[in-house]
């Protein structure tokens, strides 16, 4: 298991915004004190601006640099735009990573799975798993699959993929919730699978199970997994009701797919979200709930 991460990426934040430093500091003071995971732990690849521009357009990364708030829940910092970059970054590592054999995810934040083509939103400024799917694709891998486990839809990826051959995205989400989007399948490569508020974990194992059956007929050569927590029963942000348990069982299904697979941070905003992380990857990895 490579694990990716840096520690400029806690330095910026907003007093009192749920996606705070913490989110990551944590959980990486978890994974680099648990005895369980054997862990490699690796830094960022380098991204270009070509890079990005396969999924965001030139006027939206001009924008990134305009000390101008995006929206009320996404505000501009000082280098914003190198931090997104770096949060770019970790997830073409972890793509990198997993393609040379075995599991990676980037412990990285800002998160991505929101910032559509040209628009930053939800907290989310450039689309990391959108611009590492499309990198996949442009250096050799023919079929890329995108699953998304967040609570929130993610309508940044559905925007940058849509449509591209020999990228397939999948989605499990809470509907409606933010923000608005994910209601039915676009594109013809977008396929959405929402979930109402307050729906029985049992329920959502379920529907996690079509949307991973749904991959597995695509037969891709790799799977990148938008990994967000917030549909966690204690998270502040939405209404959903899984436990630990069901992130380390989501880890097992990603692993049984059989196919090398990347995961980025996305959403989470409890106070449990390291050991949601840890439970998660415990599952990647085969090894037992804790």
């Amino acid at each position: 298991m490579t694990l990716i991460t840096d520690d400029r990426c806690l330095e910026f934040s907003t007093p009192g915004h749920p996606e705070r430093p913490t989110r990551v500091s944590r959980t990486v003071d978890l994974m680099r004190t648990q005895k369980v995971l054997e862990i490699e732990w690796a830094g960022l690849a380098s991204v270009s601006d070509a890079c990005l521009l396969r999924a965001h357009t030139a006027e939206h990364l001009a924008r990134l640099n305009v000390a101008r708030d995006f929206d009320g829940d996404t505000a501009y910092h000082p280098g914003i735009g190198e931090h997104a970059r770096r949060g770019v970054g970790g997830a073409l590592k972890a793509m990198m990573r997993c393609r040379e054999g075995g599991h990676a995810m980037s412990l990285m934040r800002p998160p991505g799975h929101h910032a559509t083509r040209g628009q930053a939103m939800g907290f989310c400024y450039l689309g990391s798993l959108g611009v590492a799917a499309l990198e996949a694709r442009a250096t050799g891998v023919s079929r890329i699959a995108l699953f998304d486990f967040d609570v929130h839809h993610g309508n940044g990826t559905e925007d940058i993929v849509k449509g591209v051959p020999g990228v397939t995205f999948v989605s499990v989400h809470q509907y409606p919730c933010y923000p608005g989007t994910g209601e039915a399948d676009v594109g013809g490569n977008c396929f959405n699978f929402p979930v109402a508020p307050r729906t029985a974990r049992e329920v959502w194992r379920g529907v996690f199970e079509k949307a991973l059956g749904r991959i597995r007929e695509l037969r891709p050569e790799v799977v990148g997994i938008s990994a967000g927590f917030d549909a966690y029963v204690r998270d502040p942000l939405a209404n959903g009701t899984l436990e630990r348990e069901d992130f380390h069982w989501l880890g097992r299904q990603v692993r049984e797919l059989g196919v090398p697979a990347f995961s980025v941070l996305e959403g989470g905003y409890s106070l449990d979200l390291p050991d949601l992380v840890f439970h998660y990857l415990l599952g990647l990895e085969g090894k037992e709930f804790k």
